[in-house]
């Protein structure tokens, strides 16, 4: 056994290797891919030598940028993390993270804690070779409905799951997501939530998902929306309601694109956090990260003293100079999602140049009817010009065209290196990228050999 996982490794490496000589980069899953068909169980092997154990992050939007905030959290505090920050996070990405850290032939790793973000329709198989000290599951938004499923489908996998687990994972869950909510009611888990009805919606919004009891199937009433279907909330027909939430935000302030700000409690302590990523879902994040990091017994002015201190992952509201403008990335591949991104880009109060770009790749699922449930109309009004590119560009100034922007403050480039440069070279104002995921891949790769994006993998 030692002998084929020595083996997987020096396999694993050498493939890294070939990756970053070809400019694909190392935080790819390929290695782990190399080593898992050699030595199967390469990830319990290695994962077990962890001395502090694994954490695991799991949720439709905000896995990567909650990562990174407990990563800032955590190695503030001088832990040495095994982390999958590249943003791979199926079984080959946690397998390569590891492999990238392993020494002596896998009979010593380079780090004390594991950090890993799980693809939610893997959690279970990555969990069961992990064995995690804690799980964070965030939320449960409708995505790649042709890859996935309707989200019960991954609500009863996590459920499983979580009864699998029993008392070996502490978890930590969204109180105001009710099919996420609904996974610990059994279980003690460590519930994080939103408390600030000056946060409040009028109604659910049109992209809402869970707006059913699972318990009894009643229609739930909300007393407060917050996002999408995270509010506050009970079942009029079985009683059901939101638990009460023991790490919670108050006051919160969002300023457009550049920051939020909000006063996180945790029992009788209360700490102002000034957070340098935007909206109210980045905000859902940072809930999720502080809850976790309490979990891991880390003080709460730790905790809010690392939120205030994290870097934007790339492409999650990260702010780069590209052809003499301020371009700010950030990625939207799901109804849920792109309403948040559009509702703080109305906050800048101010004519926007966008630059759009919608792929149906088997990653951002061939489906790409979920432009439609978003609401772009708030948006509209505040458009100034929109260059649409990628593999369904036209379908996307089709979609802002009914969203009520004018044809003329429209353009279409369907590649995306031309539309990059086509939006870049019309005006001289911050320019705001929405791509979706394997446009987002190509964008780093883009900057990347233009010498104009940092490094995310290690």
């Amino acid at each position: 056994m030692t002998v084929r996982l020595a083996a997987g490794l020096a396999a694993a490496r050498a493939v890294g290797g070939l990756a970053r000589a070809t400019g694909r980069g190392g935080g790819t899953s390929l290695p782990g891919k190399v080593l898992t068909r050699v030595e199967p169980h390469a990830i319990e092997r290695l994962a077990g030598r962890l001395s502090r154990g694994s954490v695991v992050i799991s949720a439709t939007n905000g896995k990567t940028t909650t990562a990174a905030m407990v990563s800032a959290v955590l190695e503030r505090a001088g832990t040495r993390l095994v982390h999958n920050r590249a943003g791979a996070n199926m079984v080959g990405g946690v397998a390569s993270a590891l492999a990238a850290a392993a020494r002596r032939g896998g009979r010593e790793l380079d780090g004390d804690l594991g950090l890993f973000e799980v693809d939610e329709f893997w959690l279970g198989p990555v969990v069961e070779e992990l064995e995690p000290r804690a799980i964070l599951l965030s939320n449960l938004f409708r995505d790649q409905l042709d890859r996935y499923g309707e989200l019960d489908i991954i609500a009863d996998r996590w459920a499983e799951l979580v009864a699998r687990r029993g008392a070996r994972s502490a978890l930590v869950l969204n109180a105001d997501d009710p099919l996420v909510a609904d996974l610990g009611r059994a279980a003690g888990a460590l519930y994080f939530g939103v408390e600030d009805d000056a946060l409040a919606l009028p109604e659910l919004q049109h992209a809402s998902d869970s707006k059913h009891c699972r318990n009894c199937g009643h229609a739930y009433v909300y007393e407060t929306v917050y996002l999408a279907h995270l509010g506050r909330y009970h079942c009029p027909g079985c009683g059901q309601t939101r638990p009460e939430p023991a790490v919670v935000a108050r006051e919160v302030e969002l300023h457009g694109i550049r920051s939020a700000a909000f006063t996180l409690c945790h029992g009788d302590e209360r700490h102002r956090v000034e957070l340098p990523l935007p909206g109210l879902y980045n905000v859902y994040n940072a809930l999720g990260a502080a809850a976790l990091c309490r979990a891991l017994e880390v003080p709460l002015a730790d905790v809010a003293a690392g939120l205030a201190a994290v870097a934007p992952a790339f492409g999650r509201a990260e702010t780069i100079q590209l052809g003499g403008r301020p371009t700010s990335i950030l990625l939207v591949k799901n109804p849920a999602g792109a309403n948040e991104v559009l509702r703080t880009l109305t906050l800048e109060g101010r004519e926007l140049d966008i630059f759009g770009v919608l792929n149906d790749r088997t990653a951002d699922g061939r489906d790409v009817s979920w432009v439609w449930d978003a609401d772009w109309e708030v948006l509209a009004p505040h458009v100034r010009r929109m260059t649409c590119s990628g593999t369904r560009a036209a379908e996307l100034a089709l979609r802002m065209k009914y969203a009520g922007v004018e044809p003329d403050r429209l353009r279409v480039v369907e590649g995306l290196e031309a539309g990059l440069d086509a939006a870049l070279a019309d005006g001289t104002e911050p320019l705001y990228a929405l791509p979706t995921y394997t446009a987002l891949i190509e964008l780093r790769e883009l900057l990347s050999r233009r010498g104009q994006a940092r490094e995310y993998w290690r």
